[in-house]
């Protein structure tokens, strides 16, 4: 598939590309390239302090970037059955997560995502990815590829071809320590 290999050789160039997500198109990048994720809340108007989510085809790729130790037992079981899924949770961060990616916080949103395409693009570049929604900070999220194309194509490196999931809402955010929902 040529336009994955674009995909992959623009995040290995530290670039930003965009892909379809459960419900919305995401931007996405190499969470280890403090530069492309700079770049990335640059294109999106978004502060640092605010902090990203990390999408994964497994949980293993997440390990680097979460402190697995501090998620208490009786929690795992409602977390790991969520994945691969459409709830991203809020996890202790491992201590040498990247400031970059937990902004002002000592955790870390983190998904399992279901979407085959996603599951494709992690799995082929071998780690998570940023992931955020395509659009500016406050904006509406993108759904339609052609208004993706008009509003951020010329600030992206690549876009990965395939159809959004059957989601209506952006994953949900829960607390994996509280429970509480972080966003619905």
């Amino acid at each position: 598939m040529a336009e994955q290999q674009l995909v992959l050789q623009a995040l290995q160039q530290g670039g930003v590309i965009a892909y379809p997500t459960e419900a919305v198109y995401g931007l996405g990048c190499d969470p280890d390239n403090e530069a492309a994720v700079m770049a990335l809340l640059a294109i999106k108007q978004r502060p640092v302090e605010k902090g990203l989510i990390l999408i994964a085809a497994n949980y293993s790729q997440l390990l680097p970037y979460v402190d697995d130790k501090a998620i208490p037992p009786e929690k795992r079981y409602q977390i790991f059955s969520s994945w691969p899924g459409h709830i991203s949770w809020v996890l202790p961060a491992s201590k040498t997560a990247p400031k970059w990616l937990t902004g002002q916080f000592d955790s870390i949103a983190v998904r399992v995502s279901a979407h085959p395409v996603v599951q494709q693009l992690c799995s082929a570049y071998g780690k998570p990815l940023v992931s955020t929604s395509a659009n500016l900070s406050g904006q509406p999220a993108i759904t339609d590829k052609a208004e993706l194309e008009q509003s951020l194509g010329d600030k992206l490196s690549a876009i990965m071809p395939g159809p959004l999931g059957g989601a209506t809402q952006p994953s949900q955010i829960r607390d994996a320590l509280s429970g509480n929902i972080v966003r619905s």
